[in-house]
C-alpha cells in the first residue's frame, strides 16, 4: 500500500512562483537575490499557513544555487539544490524554537556558525517560532545576529512578533506575511482538485477557503477532508453537512421574513437552526456578516469589500434591492447588542429570538406611516355639515358665525365612547335625520379629524360656545396635558418588556406639553438621548397615539442628585445612625467594634 502524503506537504511551493497570495515579498526576495543586497537577517511574520517557513526555505535553497535561473529561481539540477531536495544540505540548518529555546541550544547555534560552508556560498539558519526562545536565550543571541560573519545568513519566521524583544527586531529585515485571501485560496484549490482527479463544485471550494481563514495550508487540510467522505466528487451539501457549517439559505430566508415582518416564520428557522446543533452565537456572527454583505452590496464600488464568489455576490445584491438603508444600519445596532450582551444573558435563547422581533418591527412600522396622507384625503370633511357628520368639532381661529336664538335648550346626552369616527358619524347621521341642529358650527381642519377622543352632539355645542368665549390654556392642537400623560404611561408599561432600562429611564419624570407640540421629559444622563432605536420606538408611538406629524422630543438633563442606596453592612449602619444619632454615642461608650 503506499503511503499517503497530505496536499499541505505534496502541494508546497518549491518556487518563489509558486508561492500563493505573497507577491510583493517574493518579489522583493528575488530583487535583493538578484542584486546582491542580502541582509544578514530577516524576520517574516503573519498568521498561521500563509508561507513563511516555506519562503526561507525557497530562498535558503535559492541563494545557495550554483546556476539560478533568470527569474532567480533554483535551478533543481545542480549539487547544493538536489542535497537540499533530499534533505541531507550541510548549509542550510533548521532549529524549532519552540523546543530549543535555552542558552544552550543558542550556544550550541553560535558555535556552528564559526564553521564555513562546504559547499554554496552560504550558511543559512532557519528558526521557526523565534518567539519561543527565553529571554536569556535572545540575549545570547543578539550579538551573533548583528554581526555575523559574512557567509551567515539568518531567517527567523513567527506568529507573534509582539513577543520578540526590540533589540532583536531593530537587527532583522521584517516581511509581514498577509493573510491569503478567499479568491487566491479558490483558485489554488481548483489546481489541486484538478491534479487529484476531484470534480469539485466552485461552491464547495468556496466554502473550504471560508473556513480555512486565511491559512492555506488549513484549506488544503479540509481539502482532504471531503476528499475522504465524498470520495472524488464533492458537492456544496457535502461541505456544510461534514464541517457543520451554517448554509447561507438559512439568512437569506430569515431576511426576506424580517421584510415581510413574518415573525412566525423567523422564529422557526431559528428553531430549525438550534435543533440542527448549531451554536445561537454562531448564528448571531453569521447574520451580522449576512447584513454586513447586503450593506455593501447596495453600492457597486464596495461590493468588493465581500469575499464571495460571483453568484453569491450576485444573490446579495437582489436582496440589497428590497432593503432600505435605514433598515439594514438599524438591523446591525440590533444585531450588535444582541451580540454584546448574549453571553451576560441568563435566557439566551429568548434574548436571541427578541433581537429578531426587533429586526421584524423595523420592517412593520412603515406600513402606518404611509397610510397617514391617504386616510386624511378619503375623510376630508364636506362643505356642509350634513354631508360629511363627522365634521363637527370646531378649534380653529376664523371668526365666529352668528348663533341662532332658541327658546328650547338642547337635550343633554351622556359623552360618546364610540372609539373609531364612523360610529359618531352614524350616530350624528341618526341625529339629524329626526331633528334639526340647534347650533350652527364649523367644518373641522384635518389636523382636528386626527383627534384621538370622540365627542357627543352637545358636547360639541358646548366646546363651540365656551371656545367663543375662553379657550382652554391646556389644550395644544389636537391633544393636552391629561392625554400626553396617559399616552406616555401606557408606552412606560408596554416597554418594559422590551427594555426595561429605557422604560424606567423615561418613566421617572411626568413629561411636560409645550408650545408648538414641543414635549420636554426628564432624564438622569444622555445616555437615554443618545439610544436613537427606542427613542425613535418612542416618538412612533406618540405620533399614533395622537396622529401629529409635528411633534418634538426634547430631552431635558436632571441637575437632582441621584439616591444612592445603602447595600453593605457599613453603609446601612451609616445610613441608620444618621436617623439616629445616639447609635454612634452608643458605640463610643461601650467600646463596640463593628464587623463589616
Amino acid at each position: 500500500m503506499e503511503n499517503f502524503i497530505v496536499s499541505a506537504r505534496k502541494y508546497r511551493p518549491v518556487t518563489f512562483d509558486m508561492v500563493v497570495g505573497q507577491q510583493s515579498i517574493t518579489s522583493t526576495l528575488k530583487n535583493a537575490i538578484r542584486s546582491n543586497t542580502l541582509a544578514q537577517a530577516f524576520l517574516f511574520t503573519g498568521p498561521r499557513g500563509v508561507g513563511k517557513t516555506t519562503c526561507a526555505r525557497i530562498m535558503a535553497k535559492t541563494i545557495n544555487c550554483f546556476n539560478p535561473t533568470p527569474e532567480m529561481e533554483a535551478c533543481d539540477r545542480c549539487e547544493s539544490c538536489v542535497s537540499f531536495n533530499q534533505s541531507n544540505s550541510f548549509n542550510i540548518h533548521e532549529l524549532d524554537a519552540a523546543s530549543n529555546n535555552s542558552v544552550d541550544d543558542i550556544r550550541n547555534l553560535v558555535d556552528q556558525v564559526r564553521i564555513p560552508p562546504q559547499v554554496g556560498a552560504y550558511k543559512i539558519y532557519i528558526i521557526d517560532e523565534v518567539h519561543m526562545l527565553s529571554p536569556a536565550a535572545f540575549n545570547a543571541f543578539l550579538k551573533t545576529l548583528e554581526e555575523p560573519p559574512a557567509y551567515a545568513k539568518f531567517i527567523l519566521a513567527t506568529t507573534e512578533k509582539h513577543k520578540i524583544i526590540p533589540t532583536i527586531l531593530s537587527r532583522c529585515q521584517i516581511f509581514d506575511f498577509k493573510r491569503i485571501t478567499l479568491e487566491d485560496i479558490s483558485t489554488h484549490l481548483e489546481y489541486v482538485a484538478s491534479k487529484e482527479g476531484v470534480n469539485a463544485e466552485a461552491e464547495a471550494l468556496a466554502i473550504i477557503s471560508q473556513k480555512a481563514d486565511g491559512a492555506l495550508r488549513d484549506a488544503l487540510s479540509i481539502f482532504d477532508q471531503m476528499v475522504s467522505f465524498a470520495g472524488k466528487n464533492i458537492t456544496y451539501k457535502d461541505v456544510i453537512a461534514n464541517l457543520n457549517v451554517l448554509d447561507y439559505e438559512y439568512y437569506f430566508s430569515i431576511t426576506e421574513n424580517i421584510l415581510q415582518a413574518n415573525t412566525s416564520a423567523v422564529l422557526l428557522t431559528l428553531n430549525e437552526i438550534i435543533e440542527n446543533g448549531f451554536d445561537p452565537q454562531h448564528f448571531i456572527h453569521g447574520m451580522g456578516s449576512h447584513l454586513r454583505s447586503l450593506l455593501v452590496s447596495k453600492n457597486p464600488e464596495t461590493v468588493r469589500l465581500m469575499e464571495l464568489s460571483k453568484s453569491l455576490q450576485d444573490r446579495y445584491a437582489d436582496q440589497a434591492k428590497t432593503c432600505s438603508m435605514e433598515l439594514l444600519l438599524e438591523a446591525l445596532d440590533i444585531n450588535n447588542r444582541c451580540d454584546i450582551n448574549y453571553r451576560n444573558s441568563n435566557n439566551k435563547r429568548l434574548h436571541l429570538e427578541i433581537a429578531l422581533l426587533q429586526m421584524c418591527a423595523l420592517s412593520g412600522q412603515t406600513a402606518p406611516k404611509q397610510q397617514v396622507v391617504p386616510s386624511l384625503a378619503a375623510n376630508k370633511p364636506a362643505t356642509s355639515a350634513t354631508q360629511n357628520p363627522v365634521a363637527q368639532v370646531n378649534t380653529s381661529t376664523t371668526a365666529k358665525p352668528a348663533r341662532p336664538q332658541t327658546t328650547t335648550p338642547a337635550p343633554q346626552t351622556p359623552q360618546a365612547t364610540a372609539p373609531a369616527a364612523p360610529n359618531y358619524g352614524q350616530q350624528q347621521a341618526a341625529t339629524n335625520a329626526s331633528t334639526e341642529p340647534k347650533h350652527q358650527v364649523r367644518e373641522a381642519s384635518p389636523s382636528q379629524m386626527r383627534g384621538t377622543r370622540t365627542i357627543s352632539i352637545n358636547d360639541t355645542e358646548k366646546k363651540v360656545e365656551e371656545k367663543t368665549e375662553e379657550p382652554e390654556p391646556e389644550t395644544r392642537g389636537d391633544f393636552n396635558q391629561e392625554m400626553l400623560s396617559a399616552s406616555w404611561a401606557e408606552f412606560v408599561n408596554s416597554y418594559k418588556a422590551v427594555s426595561p432600562s429605557f422604560a424606567n429611564a423615561i418613566g421617572q419624570f411626568e413629561p411636560q406639553l409645550a408650545e408648538n407640540f414641543e414635549i420636554k421629559f426628564t432624564i438622569e444622563n444622555s445616555l437615554v438621548a443618545s439610544d436613537k432605536l427606542n427613542m425613535s420606538a418612542l416618538f412612533d408611538h406618540l405620533k399614533k397615539s395622537f396622529n401629529n406629524n409635528q411633534l418634538k422630543l426634547t430631552p431635558v438633563i436632571s441637575d437632582k442628585p441621584r439616591k444612592v442606596e445603602a447595600y453593605t453592612d457599613k453603609e446601612k449602619f451609616e445610613k441608620i445612625a444618621e436617623l439616629r444619632p445616639h447609635l454612634r454615642q452608643l458605640k463610643q461608650e461601650l467600646n463596640l467594634e463593628a464587623s463589616f
